[in-house]
């Protein structure tokens, strides 16, 4: 990906010969902001530079236009420093998709442990997507389904879900963001239960697995990964990719959940396919948040 910078400026903001004369020359007469700028860029951050050397960050990364720069430090240790961590998680403001589904979770991850058993057992068949409840009530149960995450809070799904559902919304947008986890949810699900009934069908498996338990979140998760890294820079987009379908790979291989994990794979590569409209999304989104942008000298640096 590569990083376009436009301005919109107008002549009497800047004294004739100033450091802010021309558009060529404004991020040259601010080395501190420029370096943390390319960092940013490479750490995924949307980044826009606004007037007299103001750094706007609406992502994770706030620079100080008055700290110098450190001779020898490195470009991502300049921009890890004045990284804002809270930035990475929800905000009722900033990722509201995010926020309000997130205490959903937490509601339900609450009453999973500690309503009565068979209360829980009976909502959780009630949610579940398992081809009995496919067939009679679809859309119902394909909603309920992710209402809940296996294993509660403390599961690796609901931290993957805080983190990587933040920085899709952030650089897509709320909604956009909940398209993209419904439809690798919806699709997962429907492909590997279709599979099961299928099986049944022939006779490869027994009746039973028509009313097996299927819900919880990890389907839109691993969706939302796979599109995820589409947006980050290659750097951090392979590897998180690589690492996260390797895990998925290694689960297969241990067979103790075929079908999760096919869906699981399913998923991943579902969110890798939404890379071309994911990133026309990205560019919609980096320009509106632009166009909303106050100044008469407004530079924006952007991934495309």
């Amino acid at each position: 990906m590569e990083r376009i910078a436009t301005a919109d400026t107008q002549a009497s903001a800047t004294p004739q010969g100033g450091p802010l004369a021309d558009e060529s020359g404004l991020l040259d007469a601010m080395p501190r902001q420029r370096e943390v700028l390319e960092t940013a860029g490479e750490l995924a951050f949307p980044v826009q530079v606004q007037g007299q050397g103001q750094v706007l960050a609406p992502a994770a990364v706030s620079v100080s236009a008055s700290t110098p720069a450190v001779p020898g430090e490195s470009r991502v240790l300049l921009a890890l420093r004045d990284l804002h961590p809270w930035r990475l998680l929800p905000t009722p403001t900033g990722t509201p998709f995010t926020f309000c589904y997130g205490l959903l979770l937490v509601v339900t991850s609450l009453v999973a442990q500690y309503a009565d058993p068979t209360f829980v057992n009976q909502l959780h068949q009630a949610s579940s997507t398992d081809v009995t409840h496919l067939l009679r009530d679809p859309f119902l149960v394909l909603v309920a389904s992710a209402l809940w995450i296996v294993g509660g809070m403390v599961s690796p799904y609901a931290f993957l879900f805080l983190l990587v559902l933040t920085a899709l919304e952030r650089r897509i947008g709320g909604v956009r963001a909940a398209g993209v986890f419904l439809f690798g949810h919806i699709v997962a699900t429907l492909a590997t239960e279709g599979t099961v009934g299928f099986a049944v069908l022939v006779g490869h498996l027994p009746n039973s697995s028509l009313h097996r338990l299927d819900y919880g979140i990890s389907f839109g998760v691993a969706t939302s990964i796979g599109a995820l890294a589409g947006l980050l820079r290659p750097w951090l987009g392979l590897p998180l990719i690589t690492l996260f379908g390797w895990s998925l790979v290694t689960d297969l291989i241990a067979f103790t959940d075929p079908m999760t994990n096919w869906g699981h794979l399913i998923s991943l590569t579902i969110g890798v396919a939404t890379w071309p409209l994911i990133r026309r999304w990205a560019r919609a989104a980096q320009a509106d948040r632009a166009a909303r942008l106050p100044g008469a000298a407004r530079v924006e640096v952007a991934r495309v």
